[in-house]
């Protein structure tokens, strides 16, 4: 029999987000290549209410999609906070990455007001804010720290990828991360946070870029892959 997942997308889901279409489609490719059955499931925002976590629970894996702000920003968040503390299988792109970011500075940091500057412009911490220059349609190189989990799944020391955001970490507020188990471990090419993981965690992975993408030109992202294998892992164990 082939093994069947279930992959919760984090998201408000609207066909006029390119992301959104592209989802799927790299997520059928991958399971493909792997001979499973798989199916994405939806999971808008304004659903992720306090209780949701037995939910939450019944999913291989979380990803928190593109398409910010989000209609229920606390729902994002709680979704995110449920896939790090029960060592849920998670990955977050683009938007993902941005509150990925907010979610560990508020409930990990103890920096309750930690927000992003596009919901809220008058956060005391906006330590997710508008980037110097737009990566709308921008392809970009990334450096990944070796040794990392994101340098293991590439395997090259830099990496060519996609955006689609105008949102970044804010350079005056990076500091608060530092020291943290949330580690940046990719950079663009002037040293811009691009990717963050945490390495005691199963699978926790988030990326600005938006891997995605590639998948609207028939091609398969190796971290899609990697967190299919992942979910795919831990059913066998």
């Amino acid at each position: 029999m082939r093994p069947a997942l279930r992959i919760g997308l984090i998201g408000d889901h609207s066909p006029a987000v390119r992301a959104h279409v592209a989802i799927p489609k790299a997520l059928a490719s991958a399971a493909q290549d792997f001979e499973c059955d798989l199916t994405p499931v939806w999971l808008h925002t304004s659903s992720l209410r306090p209780g949701i976590e037995e939910v939450l629970h019944s999913y291989d894996a979380l990803w928190c999609v593109p398409g910010s702000p989000y209609a229920n920003m606390d729902g994002a968040l709680r979704a995110i906070r449920f896939a790090r503390e029960n060592r849920c299988l998670f990955l977050g792109t683009c938007g993902g990455f941005q509150h990925t970011v907010i979610e560990y500075a508020r409930n990990v940091l103890d920096h309750s007001q930690a927000d992003h500057a596009e919901s809220n412009p008058a956060a005391a911490i906006p330590l997710i804010a508008a980037l110097s220059c737009s990566l709308v349609g921008v392809r970009g190189k990334i450096r990944r720290k070796s040794r990392s989990r994101i340098a293991q799944i590439y395997g090259v020391s830099e990496i060519v990828e996609d955006y689609h955001c105008n949102y970044g970490i804010n350079s005056k507020f990076q500091h608060l991360l530092n020291g943290s188990e949330l580690q940046i471990t990719g950079q663009d090419e002037a040293g811009s946070p691009r990717v963050i993981e945490l390495p005691e965690h199963p699978f926790f992975i988030a990326t600005l870029f938006q891997p995605e993408l590639a998948a609207l030109d028939g091609k398969l992202s190796p971290l899609i892959t990697a967190l299919l294998a992942a979910a795919l892992k831990c059913r066998i164990d």
